[in-house]
């Protein structure tokens, strides 16, 4: 049952205009009573009024939508066998889909009703080892793009934001989103919170941040969890709260424009490595079985650290000697 502050989007294919809709089905409609006149105009000899006799130009029309809408006040009737075998072939069937034309938009709403509800659990059967990306702002949506550049597929994403535009132009984008606070424990289950893989904490103010960490970590307290922090002084915050990595976007910032001012180029390098799929890139595999026991400058690709029980060891640290079974690599590739 989804929290009642907290609500899945999945994302669309084809948006549907209802104005179009109804004027289709208006077209439909008028088009069936044109017809069924027609028909009556020209089997007008086989019919009798009980007023006249005689049936008019008006009359037909009059018989048809009174037909048509299923009233059927019996005035005027058709009185030959080839008029009633008409009536019963062709006008009734014709009748049946009038009617269905009228309550198509219930039907449609119904249906579109019944689609989602299909939707929503066969996507809540399926998701599972997903990425959580809660906030879709500037830093959300950049974190969503190279998780897309790094091989995450779209239905593997899903975001969460309190704002219904954000989550709007997830789903715009391709991505399930949830609309909820992302402080509320009810909001992480609607999301499945319980089992992602990982998680991007990339909110714009650092105490929601933290109060999104520990909320979070009482439904999955097992994931990886990567936050963002504007302040240095939130960081420890943050980790004591539960995230794995924090990346503090106000200093990281300032380093750059510090190296830009004496060494612009050298920025166009970061740039390059923290940009997937051109020039060059930061990588990660598993040490392979034929690189046990060697040391990383023999591997013939630029080795920036290597990550040995979950900690990472830089290049130049003498604690790395030769690569172990079980170690990670990080290092330069060519995008």
């Amino acid at each position: 049952m989804l929290a009642p502050d907290a609500r899945v989007r999945l994302p669309r294919s084809r948006p549907r205009s209802p104005l179009r809709a109804i004027a289709l089905r208006f077209a439909v409609a008028l088009l069936l009573v044109v017809v069924a006149w027609g028909m009556v105009l020209v089997e007008r000899d086989n019919y009798t009024d009980n007023l006249d006799g005689s049936v008019s130009a008006i009359d037909a029309l009059y018989y048809t939508t009174v037909t048509l809408s299923t009233t059927g006040y019996g005035d005027i009737v058709p009185v030959t066998p080839g008029a009633r075998l008409v009536n019963a072939l062709v006008v009734t069937p014709m009748r049946i889909l009038f009617v269905i034309v009228l309550v198509g938009t219930t039907i449609q709403a119904l249906t579109e009703r019944s689609r989602t509800e299909i939707r929503l659990a066969r996507w809540r059967s399926r998701m599972r080892d997903h990425v959580l990306v809660l906030g879709y702002g500037t830093k959300g949506r950049n974190a969503v793009r190279a998780l897309r550049l790094q091989g995450v597929r779209a239905d593997r994403i899903l975001v969460v934001d309190r704002q219904a535009q954000a989550t709007a132009d997830a789903t715009a984008d391709g991505y399930v989103a949830v609309t909820g606070d992302v402080t509320r424990s009810d909001t992480f289950r609607t999301a499945l919170a319980e089992r992602a893989e990982r998680v991007v904490v990339a909110l714009d103010r650092d105490d929601t941040a933290i109060l999104a960490v520990l909320a979070l970590r009482r439904i999955s307290p097992h994931c990886s969890v990567v936050a963002s922090a504007r302040e240095a002084e939130h960081a420890d915050l943050l980790r004591q709260s539960g995230a794995s990595s924090v990346v503090i976007s106000s200093e990281t910032t300032g380093r750059l424009l510090g190296l830009a001012a004496v060494s612009p180029t050298a920025v166009e390098v970061v740039e390059d490595l923290v940009s997937f799929g051109t020039g060059l890139d930061l990588a990660e595999r598993v040490v392979t079985a034929a690189e046990v026991g060697r040391a990383p400058e023999e591997l013939g690709v630029p080795v920036l650290a290597v990550v040995r029980g979950g900690r990472p060891l830089r290049y130049a640290d003498p604690a790395v000697g030769r690569l172990q079974a079980g170690d990670r690599l990080l290092y330069v590739a060519a995008g």
